[in-house]
């Protein structure tokens, strides 16, 4: 399926707390088999699922069977060593034809980043309405509705949909910067034209933004919090702090695969997944060093 990672990126590595961003779809599972995730590891990180259009099953060691439809949030805190699988494919939703919607993660803070695992599910964001735009906020505190979800650092998450024309002029925390992910539609942000697929960047320091939708209904994910100061070293699933962390999470999780009690004892098993576990690609053959902002 199309996936457009729009963070990290060489202009820019956090938006808050928020170091990764994956905008998918939209996909005809029909025709491509949709999105099909074998378990695998997180390290020091919160996965944020976001649809707009269809299904996915959500499994981890936790025990968790969570399916996800629009308008919900799963949330899952990875701490000291989680795995999951994800699905949204035929064979576990037979009627669903369609698949979009976004994934984020957000780093956690060294005072969490070893706890212990956990996952929630929100089955109804709250949102308001302002100047015309449907605001639903799926994580802190914006337009004075604030979601139920942790949140381990000052952040906000929230899909904006804005009609044709309108012009809406949204409050902001001027501590927090922010960026805006467009799905669908013309986007005027703060002055700036946005196509589809764009993420715009906006520094802390405004307490409105001026969102400016074209002659077609608009689509958005907002994201952003309080500038993350602490360095992470980010290799495919996994984060730490330094070079040898990522190593041994790596080692620990190929352990794992192989049924190694200190493995399984630090990410868990998945149960209810038909097929094997996704083993850890190679390291490359340098020291890792840790992201920049």
């Amino acid at each position: 399926m199309t996936v457009r990672r729009t963070l990290p990126s060489r202009q820019r590595t956090f938006i808050g707390a928020f170091c990764f961003a994956d905008h998918y779809g939209p996909d005809d599972i029909s025709a491509t088999g949709g999105m099909d995730v074998p378990p695998h590891p997180h390290t020091g990180l919160q996965t944020v699922t976001w649809l707009f259009e269809g299904e996915v099953l959500h499994l981890d060691a936790l025990g968790s069977e969570q399916a996800i439809r629009p308008g919900q949030l799963n949330l899952m805190t990875a701490g000291r060593g989680i795995c999951h699988s994800e699905e949204g494919t035929l064979a576990r939703f037979p009627d669903q034809r369609h698949l979009h919607g976004v994934q984020l993660w957000t780093a956690l803070p060294d005072a969490t980043r070893n706890g212990e695992r956990a996952f929630e599910h929100v089955a109804d964001v709250p949102a308001f309405d302002l100047d015309g735009a449907h605001v639903q906020v799926f994580m802190g505190t914006l337009g004075g509705v604030t979601s139920p979800a942790r949140a381990d650092t000052p952040l906000v998450a929230a899909q904006l949909d804005l009609p044709a024309g309108a012009t809406v002029r949204l409050p902001v925390d001027p501590a927090f910067e922010h960026g805006v992910l467009l799905d669908s539609g013309a986007l005027r942000v703060a002055g700036t034209e946005m196509e589809p697929a764009w993420l715009a960047y906006l520094a802390p320091g405004s307490e409105e933004f001026v969102l400016e939708a074209g002659a077609e209904p608009v689509r958005a994910v907002l994201f952003g919090g309080e500038p993350f100061e602490e360095q992470i070293i980010m290799w495919w699933n996994i984060i730490g702090r330094t070079h040898d962390e990522v190593v041994e999470a790596r080692e620990q999780w190929q352990a794992a695969i192989a049924g190694d009690p200190e493995g399984v004892e630090r990410f868990g098993r998945v149960t209810g997944y038909d097929g094997p576990p996704l083993p850890a690609p190679d390291l490359p053959n340098v020291t890792l060093r840790p992201r920049r902002r």
